[in-house]
């Protein structure tokens, strides 16, 4: 009976020390992540079949489809596991990742506005629209991530709150910063005015 007794009081203490809203939010904050990371991956999927396609009608661009190709390697590379979000250091390693991959490709997209026949082209159109509608899911996502964090992190500094998070090894979380919101906010620019589809150059 006093073992059951000192279990109940351990608990209200706990409960009422902010455990369970640390355990709360530090879940929604992986479930958020685990939706950024799906986002980014499924905008990186996307990116070999709009090489080929530009490459297709502007081969000689090949400065800036090796910039896309390498920056989706190195934003692949990255590993996008829950302990990144306890490292700082790693965690600016994935933003700095896909912030690169985020400029090569709307340096892709400037360059196909030279190219009418590859804005003609449906499977590129099609490509497009896919890309915009991953850019505004990848946004979405990253601003559900960045409440999540910064509700978890303000629990984790409010006392007494941090003293269980201490007890119990809850650190403040990294988040993504100013200016690359600023960058991911702006989606690449698409634009499906074409001309009239002309013959394909063999």
């Amino acid at each position: 009976m006093r073992n059951v007794v000192i279990l109940l009081l351990l608990t209200f203490t706990l409960a009422g020390c902010g455990y369970n809203t640390l355990q709360s939010r530090d879940e929604q904050v992986k479930a958020s992540w685990s939706e950024v990371v799906n986002q980014y991956q499924r905008r990186a999927d996307l990116v070999p079949n709009l090489v080929n396609t530009v490459k297709g009608y502007a081969a000689h661009e090949r400065e800036v489809l090796n910039q896309v190709t390498t920056a989706r390697a190195q934003a692949t590379s990255v590993q996008v596991t829950p302990e990144v979000l306890n490292d700082p250091a790693a965690f600016a390693r994935f933003q700095s990742a896909q912030g690169a991959l985020t400029g090569a490709l709307s340096r892709l997209l400037a360059v196909s506005e030279n190219y009418p026949q590859l804005k003609a082209d449906a499977n590129f159109r099609d490509l497009q629209a896919q890309l915009e509608g991953t850019e505004n899911r990848i946004t979405v996502a990253r601003n559900r991530y960045i409440q999540a964090v910064r509700d978890y992190n303000v629990s984790v500094r409010s006392f007494p709150n941090n003293l269980t998070a201490m007890a119990f090894g809850y650190q403040v979380k990294p988040n993504f910063t100013v200016g690359d919101e600023k960058a991911v906010a702006e989606a690449p620019a698409v634009n499906f005015e074409s001309a009239p589809k002309a013959p394909r150059e063999q």
